[in-house]
This record gives C-alpha cells, sequence and structure tokens, in this order.
C-alpha cells in the first residue's frame, strides 16, 4: 500500500480526531499527487472510532493505533503530520523517530492551515466570480495552449473543461491543427506581440458542433520583469445573435429606403404631370385661337370653291384659282395638324427617354408652340443660339418641359408690364463640358425676399388661380437629375434672368434611374 515513487512525500497523520477528518478530505481527497507533491498514506490513534480514522478506513488508507509503527520501513514515511495539541507526543516522537523522518508540530501546521484555508476560500471566491462572468474568459500561454478557461465559456460553446485545458487555442477556435498565421486569419496574440498592447478584434470562430460564431475577442498580455509575456488573458463574448440582429435590421431598413424611394419617384412623377398639365392649360387656351384662324380661313376657301363649282364650267383662270385655294388649304391643315401634333406629344405621360438630343431645336420647337401665347402677351422674342451648340445626353421630354415653364413664366412677368422682351440665347463653355441655356426677360422682377424660395414647392408669387407653385420646384428637380445646376438672376422693376447649366455627356453615358450621372464601364 506505500507509494514507493520517491518523488512523492508520503505524509503519516498522528491523531484521529475531526481535525484529521478535514485534512484528508482537503489534501488526500481535494488535490492530485502531482499537483501537491505529496499523498497522506496513513493515520494512527490508538480510538480507532476516532472519525478521522473512520474516514481514512473509508479511503483506504493505513491505520495504526501506536504511531510508533508508522517508523518501520514498509510505510516509507517522509513526514509526520500531528494533529493534537498533545505536547507528550510531539516530544516523544521528536526523541524516538528516525533520522529520515521528519516532523511537523501541530501548532505550527494549524497556522499553515488556516493560511491554506484563506487562499482557498479566497481562489474559491475568485472563481465563482469569473464563473459568474457571462463573457468568456481564458488564459493561454505563449506557447498556444489553454490552461484555464471559465465556466461560461464551457457552457455556450458545448466544451467539457477536460476538451478544453491542454489544448491549443486553434484546436478549439478552428478545428485547426496548426496556429492562425494566414493573412486572412491573423492570430490575435500575434497582434498583441506585435503591437505591444492589448488587442480587440472580432472573429469568426466555430463551437463544438462546428457553427460558425462571431465572436468579440479583447486578448490582455501578463508581462514578466524580464519583458517577455508569461501569459495572454483571453476576454471575449458571443455576438452572434447581435450580428444576427444587425443584419435583420439592415435588411428591414434597405426595404424601407427601397418603398420610400419607390414612393418618392411615384410622388415626383405625379408632381411631373401636374405641372405639365398646367403648361398644357395655358398652351390650349393659346393655340384656340391659333387653330382657329387657319379653320375659319379653310371654311371660306371652302365656300369659294363650292361657289365656282356651283356656277359651271370653270375657265382656266377659276382652274388658277381653284388650285391656288388648295394650296392654301394644304399649308393651313398642315400648321394646324403641326400645333395639335405638338399638344399631344407635350400632354403624354412623361417617360424618361435619354437620348442624344440639339438644345436649339428643342428651343425652337418651344417658341413655335408657345408662339401665339408670348404674341397675345405682347412678348417680343429675341434669339442667340450658339449655331455650334454641341449636342447634349438628356430626357427631351423633361427638358421641354422645364423651358416650356421658363418661357410661359416669362410671358407671363411681361404681359403684366404691358409687353416686352424675352431674349433666350445659348452657349457652349470655353472649357467644353457644359452648355448653358439664359432666360432672360423685362418683366416686372422678383422681389429680393422671394428669390431664396423660388425654387420650394407650392410657393408663387403669382394670383390666385394662377399657378399652384410645382412648375420652378419640378424643373430644378429635372436639372439636378440631368446633374446640372438652373440659377436665378433678378432685380425688381427690371427682370429676371434663368441661367440653366447641363453637362456634356458622351452617348455612351446615362442617368442613373435614381438620379445623377454615371459611366458605363
Amino acid at each position: 500500500m506505500t507509494d514507493k515513487d520517491n518523488s512523492i512525500i508520503n505524509i503519516a497523520l498522528v491523531g484521529g480526531g475531526p481535525f484529521c477528518k478535514k485534512v484528508i478530505e482537503k489534501i488526500a481527497l481535494g488535490y492530485p499527487k502531482k499537483a501537491v507533491n505529496a499523498s497522506i498514506v496513513a493515520v494512527a490513534d490508538p480510538d480507532f472510532k476516532s472519525p478521522g480514522v473512520i474516514f481514512a478506513k473509508e479511503k483506504g488508507l493505513q491505520t495504526v493505533r501506536d504511531y510508533h509503527e508508522l517508523y518501520q520501513p514498509e510505510y516509507d514515511i517522509h513526514l509526520i503530520i500531528i494533529l493534537t495539541p498533545d505536547k507528550t507526543i510531539f516530544e516523544d516522537i521528536l526523541k524516538t523517530k528516525p533520522h529520515n523522518i521528519r516532523i511537523l508540530a501541530y501548532h505550527v501546521f494549524e497556522l499553515f492551515w488556516k493560511a491554506i484555508g484563506l487562499e482557498r476560500e479566497r481562489a474559491e471566491e475568485i472563481e465563482t466570480i469569473l464563473n459568474g462572468i457571462q463573457d468568456f474568459i481564458l488564459v493561454i500561454t505563449p506557447e498556444r495552449e489553454i490552461i484555464d478557461v471559465n465556466q461560461p465559456f464551457l457552457d455556450q460553446m458545448g466544451y467539457s473543461r477536460e476538451e478544453v485545458i491542454g489544448s491549443k487555442c486553434h484546436e478549439i477556435y478552428h478545428k485547426e491543427d496548426h496556429p492562425c498565421n494566414g493573412s486572412d486569419l491573423f492570430c490575435p496574440l500575434n497582434r498583441v506581440i506585435r503591437d505591444k498592447r492589448p488587442s480587440q478584434q472580432v472573429r469568426t470562430r466555430v463551437d463544438h458542433n462546428g457553427e460558425r460564431r462571431y465572436i468579440e475577442v479583447t486578448i490582455y498580455p501578463i508581462w514578466e520583469k524580464d519583458g517577455k509575456i508569461s501569459k495572454f488573458i483571453e476576454i471575449s463574448r458571443d455576438i452572434t445573435e447581435r450580428k444576427k440582429e444587425e443584419s435583420e435590421i439592415t435588411q428591414r431598413l434597405e426595404q424601407m429606403v427601397e418603398e420610400r424611394t419607390r414612393q418618392l419617384k411615384e410622388t415626383h412623377g405625379k408632381l411631373l404631370h401636374q405641372d405639365k398639365m398646367a403648361s398644357l392649360g395655358k398652351l390650349s387656351a393659346s393655340v384656340v385661337h391659333e387653330i382657329n384662324n387657319p379653320i375659319a380661313g379653310i371654311l371660306n376657301l371652302i365656300i369659294l370653291i363650292k361657289r365656282i363649282i356651283e356656277e359651271g364650267p370653270m375657265s382656266q383662270k377659276e382652274l388658277d384659282l381653284f388650285s391656288r385655294y388648295l394650296n392654301l388649304m394644304e399649308t393651313e391643315t398642315r400648321r394646324t395638324s403641326r400645333i395639335v401634333s405638338n399638344l399631344l406629344a407635350f400632354s403624354r405621360q412623361s417617360k424618361v427617354d435619354l437620348k442624344s438630343l440639339n438644345v436649339n431645336r428643342l428651343l425652337e420647337k418651344i417658341l413655335f408652340l408657345n408662339s401665339n401665347l408670348l404674341k397675345m402677351s405682347g412678348v417680343e422674342v429675341e434669339k442667340k443660339l450658339d449655331a455650334n451648340l454641341p449636342d447634349i445626353v438628356g430626357s427631351e421630354d423633361q427638358l421641354q418641359q422645364v423651358f416650356m415653364n421658363l418661357v410661359s413664366n416669362a410671358g407671363e412677368a411681361i404681359e403684366v408690364d404691358g409687353g416686352g422682351i424675352l431674349s433666350i440665347e445659348s452657349e457652349c463653355f470655353s472649357e467644353g463640358d457644359k452648355i448653358t441655356v439664359s432666360f432672360r426677360d423685362t418683366g416686372a422682377g422678383i422681389r429680393e425676399e422671394n428669390l431664396s424660395r423660388l425654387f420650394e414647392p407650392f410657393f408663387t408669387t403669382k394670383k390666385k388661380g394662377k399657378g399652384v407653385g410645382l412648375g420652378l420646384s419640378v424643373a430644378y428637380g429635372i436639372i439636378e437629375e440631368h446633374g446640372g445646376s438652373i440659377n436665378v438672376e433678378s432685380e425688381e422693376g427690371k427682370g429676371t434672368t434663368f441661367k440653366v447649366e447641363l453637362p456634356l455627356r458622351h452617348i455612351s453615358e446615362r442617368l442613373d434611374p435614381d438620379g445623377g450621372p454615371y459611366v458605363e464601364h
């Protein structure tokens, strides 16, 4: 029954009272032999009914009534600890023991025992605190070996203590048999060594079942006096659920943004159409006269032709007159058709159709469409269009709506003053990267306090029933979407100038559907 391993100190206890039982419980059973480098092998007490002797027998230890028997070589005792305060026993053992057996007096061992008890209680308290912390806490050596771990790590990652203690960290974290030295898997311990300070990062690791987890890791180095790292303290937490929630929130926000963008596009489209219909109403009122004149002329010519036919056979002179009437009817009919076609084209629902277009031709078309309206308002048009103006890429329908609005506003401003001049000028910048179109009128001008609000939706300086304040705000949005700008200069009583700048784009470029230019690669 004796332990023949000379590296282990064999201990015999003299005194089998309650103190003896407590010592056996705490030392002999609480620690492995290799951990304390000692083993209790025997207990001596004349009373075999004492608690210590009974417990020793239950645990398979040697028990004797006479402590002198412990001197025998077969017990191989190295140390006798006296657990009774009886001084005569201590003095007798001191006189009779062999020289190779050492002795530890009762009062000395009691002092050590109390100190050990306090230390153990403190260690248990610390262990309880660490296990109560839900963050993962691990102690790792510079050789990447895990030497301690708290219970939350074991519980949440699905490991037992035996699986973790003594294993390499990369074996537990990544199921790899080699350290994490790859650039895509940079070891946080190496970062601490490199930076010589604590490191924090979010890493992906796998649990016992191989499921990927997101872990927020903080590594603290423990330095020795010689400047070397003795161990690493890792404090980490599982943020997988937080990552999932963040991902779900991000998806919900993206869906909300998409829905809001769709609603804004619908609203913007309605505003465009509403503004167009307002402009169409103005045009319709003006072109009634423009259409009525040729129709009246055609009607008169038809009456003349019918009269000539009724008078009988026609002379050559009458045939020539007849032919002239028909030519006039054709001209007036074509002019009426052109006016109506332009109105129909303008009234159609807006659709962004980006193509190469010439701004000068667009301006001429708008002036033709508004010719009668401008004439009725007493507007004299002066044009200074750059003959070498390069084409731009944009939506002809939308830009027509912008220019139509500016021409219409200028006509109304001039009409208030009883007539005036509208100057329209186009030119290309010397840098060759954009063009500008200016609309300058000699109307009443705009008050200074209204200039800053001019492009606000539903802001208008017109009389009730003359406008709802959408035209300029819609125009501003269209020009912005084309990557350009629209500015206004005005002085009350001296007229107003609107200047539109539009960037030149190659045909390979187009507008982003959500607004703004981008280039195809």
